[in-house]
């Protein structure tokens, strides 16, 4: 069986790659002062950002052409798994790290934020790429935060440090939001593969036998994380891909209610509905009408 390190600290992840540890709850790593190693896959029970200056690594699902190539960040939350391609030959890394346990958020308001970061939950496939100046920007967030570090702790250093990551945080949704659009080309792709994938769902009979397809599905079947599927359609539409799913459905629905061999159990069902009721709450959220009344007016 696959090997797989387990890191819950701070001071593990220190250990793992020989670098001292300055701070319980918080630690910049600088790869560029680490030696090579080969393959390796770790759980992380702490929070990292890895700052890579080659173009598209060595992480796990490989290389694509990226428009931005001075710099690619990673994102691992605790409970993730992450590593690098099993392979022979030795790696070299070149960038650094935060780490940062959770705890080191307590009692801040970042505790209550950070799952609004949703970049914590792409797949590495899925990292930010960086122009010149935003390499510069992130590079000079993550000396603020080991300067902190570095000095002597005192009553001061958890607000500063954790606020210095909020605004690394923050650099990073913007750029997220710059990579979104930069990347139309590729997110239109995604967006007509998108339409095929439902206009199959429901014409092949799978809503019938799996219910009404979700974000998840969709996403899963176009090689997506759920969060970066659901934050591209949102950038790209204006709504939530569960709004993009449910109209859909409502717009396969209202061709289907123009058979009127076919009753309202019978619609509901066949659009995945376990319950009619829930398909009939649904159909007048969206247009106003209960689907009788719809049938009856068109």
């Amino acid at each position: 069986m696959e090997k797989i390190d387990r890191i819950e600290t701070v001071k593990q992840y220190n250990d793992s790659v020989g670098v001292e540890t300055l701070h319980p709850l918080v630690s910049i790593v600088n790869f560029d002062e680490m030696p090579a190693y080969r393959y390796f896959r770790r759980y992380m029970g702490v929070y990292c950002v890895f700052l890579k200056y080659i173009n598209c690594g060595d992480m796990r699902y490989g290389c694509q052409n990226y428009d931005y190539e001075y710099g690619t960040l990673v994102f691992i939350s605790p409970g993730q798994i992450y590593g690098i391609e099993g392979r022979n030959d030795v790696i070299k890394p070149w960038g650094k790290a935060l780490v940062f346990h959770s705890d080191l958020l307590a009692g801040t308001s970042l505790a209550r934020q950070i799952k609004d970061y949703s970049f914590f939950s792409y797949e590495v496939n899925e990292a930010l790429h960086l122009s010149k100046k935003e390499r510069q920007t992130i590079n000079d967030c993550f000396e603020k935060i080991l300067n902190e570090i570095n000095q002597n702790i005192d009553k001061h250093s958890k607000t500063l440090v954790v606020s210095n990551i909020e605004l690394l945080l923050n650099y990073c949704m913007r750029y997220y939001d710059r990579q979104f659009i930069t990347r139309t080309h590729v997110n239109k792709d995604i967006l007509i593969r998108f339409e095929n994938l439902l206009k199959d769902y429901f014409t092949s009979g799978k809503s019938k036998n799996l219910g009404v397809p979700t974000v998840t599905y969709c996403a899963e079947q176009l090689f997506l994380s759920a969060n970066y599927f659901g934050d591209l359609i949102k950038k790209e539409t204006g709504n939530t891909a569960l709004d993009y799913i449910q109209s859909k459905l409502i717009d396969e629905a209202k061709t289907i209610l123009f058979d009127p061999e076919k009753s309202v159990s019978d619609i509901a069902d066949e659009l995945g509905f376990k319950y009619q009721q829930h398909f009939t709450r649904l159909f007048k959220r969206k247009t106003g009408f209960t689907p009788l009344q719809y049938r009856m007016n068109s």
